[in-house]
């Protein structure tokens, strides 16, 4: 009788396993292909995650600029527990929205509950509230197409520029300034930008009102508000438009920068333009200082460092989850999720797919604040 029943938890627990590899195989092909997160590099860390209690489902919606990174996540935590994580990256904007409407048991988003999210929150919050778990940082690329410029060179105030059009062609006199070298085309500009409420438009605008607020004369946010260009959906989206384009710009998070899309040094006025890379991207975040209060780990980022070697435009994506009150139902899964996210075998994995992991005193609070939640 014990050898039967063991037999039939086996099947039942590798059929979940495949149903749970199928659900994520479906959530995840709206929004990119770039599904390079389980490598065998990171295979032998599943033997690591505790799963505690963790059983189910859980569905979770939010920022696509940390979609690569969960499904990294996913692949090997999935592979460990029996518990299908389904993640729509639908936009940070979409996840908060989600999330304070208690639709979702957790969001991502790459901005900071707002005070009216976090009031909205603690109707979900059965006696507690909505907080920010910074768990994902890495460079907002500025990814572009333009035959003949291999290294372009791009300020602040000529991005700003670029992004509200009041620049529209490639060899324009400010572009050619910056890029001594380079055989600009007369090319029309073709700028892309995010059409759904986003956090990577949320921190790609702060960085342009941080050092360039002349030439972006924006209240920013998640919503675009700059004149003209072209929108696309989600970061997959305007990285298939840039690639696609002849003349294309466009932004997102330097793991949609692949397939040939180069990218832009940035000019910050260090001793050399920076590249948009994971090492440099994480010497910003260092320069990072918790703003939140209580378990809330709120960040806030030094966009106009001028150190060498760091690359200023930045985004940290947060997981969202109530402190206290959350659903009994899902809690054991998306705490033994978080936790196996935050530990340094989940954050390893970031490396490996083109994002920054949290400096290490930022991510201990990270454990603590996970450990705690009930």
């Amino acid at each position: 009788m014990k050898l039967q029943r063991k037999n039939r938890r086996a099947l039942a627990l590798g059929a979940l396993a495949v149903s749970g590899a199928l659900a994520l195989t479906a959530c995840g092909s709206d929004d990119t292909g770039n599904t390079s997160g389980g490598d065998s590099s990171a295979s032998a860390d599943a033997s690591n995650i505790k799963c505690d209690d963790a059983s189910g489902q859980v569905l979770a919606d939010g920022s696509s600029a940390q979609k690569n990174a969960v499904d990294a996540w996913v692949k090997q935590f999935s592979s460990a527990c029996k518990v299908e994580i389904n993640y729509k990256a639908g936009g940070s904007g979409a996840g908060v929205t989600a999330f304070t409407q208690g639709q979702i048991p957790w969001a991502g988003s790459d901005s900071a509950l707002k005070p009216e999210e976090v009031t909205a929150s603690q109707k979900v919050c059965s006696g507690g509230q909505g907080i920010d778990l910074p768990m994902v940082g890495g460079p907002i690329a500025v990814g572009y197409n333009v035959p003949g410029a291999d290294n372009l060179v791009l300020d602040a105030s000529t991005i700003a520029k670029i992004f509200d059009s009041k620049i529209t062609n490639w060899n324009d006199p400010a572009i050619a300034k910056l890029n001594p070298d380079a055989k600009l085309p007369n090319l029309k500009i073709q700028a892309f930008h995010r059409s759904d409420e986003s956090g990577t438009t949320d921190n790609f605008t702060k960085y342009l009102i941080a050092t360039a607020k002349k030439d972006f004369p924006y209240e920013g946010g998640k919503a675009w508000q700059a004149k003209g260009g072209q929108s696309a959906p989600q970061s997959a989206g305007v990285a298939a438009q840039v690639k696609q384009t002849a003349g294309a710009i466009g932004y997102f998070e330097l793991s949609y920068a692949k397939d040939g899309i180069k990218t832009v040094k940035i000019d910050t006025g260090a001793s050399a333009p920076v590249e948009a890379t994971v090492d440099n991207a994480t010497k910003a975040i260092a320069d990072a200082k918790v703003v939140g209060t209580g378990k809330d780990l709120a960040l806030e980022l030094n966009y106009s460092t001028k150190a060498d070697g760091a690359y200023p435009m930045v985004l940290v994506t947060y997981e969202i989850v109530c402190d206290k009150g959350n659903k009994a139902d899902t809690l054991p899964a998306v705490k033994a999720f978080l936790r196996y996210a935050a530990s340094e075998d989940g954050q390893k994995i970031l490396a490996e797919n083109d994002y920054a992991p949290m400096p290490e005193d930022i991510i201990a609070k990270v454990r603590t604040t996970v450990d705690s939640l009930s």
